[in-house]
């Protein structure tokens, strides 16, 4: 099996925490250290986790938010299972398909 790492992304949370809710309010508190996002970029940037980060962003924030980029970004391990087929190459273990169940309200 091959280890592999992912991370949880706790902006929203670590917001939260101290009385943010609006992603609109890290706006002027980013461009007041140089960062200019749009409202769109920053809402982006809350909600999901983000795959390329500048270095910049990533400290203005931890300034804003009073943190380290150990409180940011939570890593953790995904467990896949991967297999070697034949040839050599790497893939994901197949799964079984799961059968889906519709239950109407009232029905047990």
């Amino acid at each position: 099996m091959i280890k592999k790492m992912g991370y949880q992304w706790q902006l929203r949370q670590l917001m939260a925490e101290r009385q943010m809710f609006q992603t609109s309010d890290l706006v002027p508190l980013l461009a007041e250290r140089g960062i200019t996002l749009s409202r769109e970029q920053v809402y982006r940037l809350v909600t999901q986790a983000p795959q390329r980060m500048s270095m910049d962003t990533l400290v203005a924030l931890c300034d804003i938010l009073q943190c380290t980029p150990n409180d940011l970004i939570r890593p953790e391990v995904v467990n896949t299972q991967l297999r070697k087929t034949a040839d050599g190459e790497v893939g994901p273990a197949p799964t079984a398909p799961r059968r889906t169940v519709v239950r109407r309200p009232g029905q047990s």
